[in-house]
């Protein structure tokens, strides 16, 4: 069905292609899990894990098993019959934002972990300046989280297509069909040009957020390791 609806033009060369796209991104996955659980297995095994430590590690090699099964299950909403529906078969966008969503909290936890473990914790004193620079970056991070989710759906939607103008959409700032679904709760999720136009909203906040955060950060006397990290966020927000 997906082939006679949607690529039933391609040629054999193309099918690999894409076929060997898809069979390495598999493996690749499947690798990492791997380079998870041998080691954790090796390092539980010889005692070398404490015990926080082991409770951490569970909790990561399962959301990296999570993450395959997630995986499988986005890739086979692609591959349903769904004989209501007029549009071209595509995964689901619900499926894909999970997918990605978990492998960003798999991997910030992973890095997380490693530079808990290779370097040491600053001494820092407590000031009201310091709280709210942490609150302002914890609320930075979930709006930057929340803009990736966005693009899975606008990647799975074919959002981008819609619109290739900015910062207008087509010849207006907010576009006619932006509520054209109903409920009006389903435009957010469903809607190609709501989901971009959200997008390019949180775009721009996530990168607002970022600066502010910048320069709210050269007021407080800071760690040479917690300046840089600070300037490393706003030169790959802006490349970004």
């Amino acid at each position: 069905t997906v082939f006679n609806s949607l690529n039933h033009d391609m040629t054999l060369a193309e099918f690999k292609f894409i076929w060997y796209m898809e069979y390495s991104h598999r493996m690749w996955g499947r690798a990492v899990g791997l380079a998870y659980i041998l080691p954790a297995a090796y390092f539980w095994h010889r005692g070398w894990l404490s015990r926080p430590l082991k409770g951490r590690v569970l909790a990561l090699c399962g959301l990296v098993c999570f993450q395959g099964l997630l995986g499988w299950y986005m890739v086979k909403s692609g591959l349903e019959e769904k004989p209501d529906s007029y549009d071209i078969p595509r995964v689901s966008q619900y499926r894909l934002a999970a997918h990605l969503g978990s492998a960003l909290v798999l991997y910030s936890a992973s890095l997380w972990t490693a530079l808990s473990l290779l370097l040491p914790r600053h001494k820092l004193p407590e000031t009201h300046q310091l709280l709210r620079l942490k609150q302002y970056a914890h609320g930075t991070t979930a709006l930057i989280f929340l803009t990736a989710l966005s693009g899975a759906f606008v990647a799975g939607l074919d959002a981008g297509l819609v619109y290739n103008s900015f910062p207008k959409m087509g010849e207006r700032w907010i576009p006619d069909d932006l509520l054209a679904f109903s409920p009006v709760l389903r435009n957010i999720f469903e809607n190609p040009t709501t989901v971009q136009f959200d997008h390019r909203i949180l775009g721009i906040a996530s990168i607002t957020a970022v600066t502010a955060l910048y320069l709210f950060s050269r007021k407080i006397p800071l760690p040479r390791r917690t300046r840089m990290a600070v300037t490393s966020l706003l030169a790959v927000a802006c490349m970004q």
